[in-house]
Order: structure tokens, then sequence, then C-alpha cells
């Protein structure tokens, strides 16, 4: 079995050696998440529970990797589908527009993480955990997820009302800036809970199902807290 540091410190065969692989996974997933959020309805909820299944079903081999202990598994594993089902019971219960906003926003901090961390390095933020993760990343999620707040609120807002008026003033961009660095700490704090795991299970991915980006479960790590901060905000009134 490869140690989880080792394989995190493994060096790359190039900066962004995994880039295309990436572009082209990252593509094929859009489509098909795009589709079921097209579809809607009965296809929407089965993609959204075969993306819970999938996840729950890799967290639960990294909790029997990273545990040796029969009391710590069953805890672990009880606690781990209580987190990832309330996600994925929250998502179900979301209109179309808030699960693309949702989805969005994780993407957008992601992809800006990942190209500012590579591109601007600098300190890490708990390498320990994570060497990968830098502070410049996490400046780059919340400026992504901002960008993305941005977008979707003004489509949702002219939606609704058929026009959005002067709402975009500076007040608006500061606190546009803070909900994209809340969305980026509850992400980047998913991603952390999961590499913390996977150290512990002594793995590099959750699995090797999606090419450049490991497994279901590192798609989703930052997208299940995520959902769970917005089912707390707006699940009343929803």
């Amino acid at each position: 079995m490869v140690d989880g540091k080792a394989a995190e410190a493994m060096p790359a065969k190039g900066k962004n050696a995994d880039l295309p692989a990436r572009a082209v996974s990252a593509l094929v997933m859009v489509a098909v998440a795009g589709l079921a959020l097209w579809l809607g309805g009965i296809w929407l909820d089965l993609f959204i529970g075969a993306v819970v299944v999938a996840t729950l079903a890799e967290f639960v081999l990294l909790v029997l990797k990273a545990t040796r202990q029969q009391g710590a598994r069953f805890i672990g594993i009880a606690a781990g589908a209580i987190y990832i089902g309330l996600a994925g019971s929250a998502l179900i219960r979301f209109p179309s527009a808030m699960v693309i906003g949702i989805i969005g926003a994780v993407v957008f901090v992601d992809t800006f993480a990942y190209f500012f961390g590579r591109t601007l390095g600098g300190p890490k933020i708990a390498p320990a955990i994570s060497p990968s993760k830098t502070w410049a990343g996490l400046l780059g999620g919340t400026v992504g997820a901002a960008i993305w707040l941005t977008g979707w609120l003004y489509v949702v807002s002219h939606a609704a009302v058929g026009s959005v008026g002067d709402w975009l003033d500076v007040y608006d961009m500061v606190q546009l800036l803070g909900m994209g660095a809340v969305v980026a700490v509850f992400a980047q704090a998913g991603d952390f809970f999961e590499s913390w795991l996977k150290r512990r299970a002594g793995v590099k991915d959750s699995s090797q199902l999606i090419p450049g980006h490991g497994g279901v479960f590192d798609r989703t790590d930052g997208m299940i807290p995520v959902t769970l901060l917005a089912a707390a905000v707006f699940g009343a009134a929803l």
C-alpha cells in the first residue's frame, strides 16, 4: 500500500501533466450532469442518487482502510452515511436552480483554486493534511465563487422579476466576496476532511474511476459541506 503522504508528495511528470485528462473528464462530467439537470424530475433524482451511492461506497472503503477497530469503523461509516445522505437528500429537495448554483459554485472554487495554487504557489494552509492546498488557492476559490455567484444571482433575479436593476454596487460586491469566501472555506473544509481520511487510509485518491480526478468522492468532497450550508441557510425557505 502506498503511504498517503508519499503518494501526495510524488513528483508529477509536469506541472500541468494531468490537465488534458482532467479537462476531458470534466467535460464528460459536465455533460452528464447537464443532461440530468435538463431532463429534471426522476432523472435528476436518479443522477443525484447514483452520485450519493458512489460517494458513500468510496467513503466506506476509505474508512475500512483507515481504521482497524470495528467500533471505530461502525462510527465512521454511520457518521459518513448521515453526512453524505443529508447532503444528497437536500439536493433532491432543492429546485434545479439551487442545484445548479451549488454545483457551479463548487466547480468554480475548485477550478480557480487549482489554477491560482498552481500559478502562484506560496505558503501551504495545512501541509500535514493536504500538501497541495495553498492560501493562494483559497484566494482563487473565493474569487471563483464570487464570480459564479454574481452570474448565478443575476440570472436567478432576472428570471424571478424580469429585471435586476442597479443591484451590483460596491456593497453588493463586498457581500458577494464575503459569500464567495464562506463558500470557498466550506468547500476547502470538505477537501481537507477527505484528504485527512485518505492520508489515514494511505491512498492518493478515493478511487480511479474518473481519469485525472480520482474517484467520485474526490469530486463531491467540497460539494457536501456547501450543500449542507445551503440547506441550513435556505432550507426553511424552500
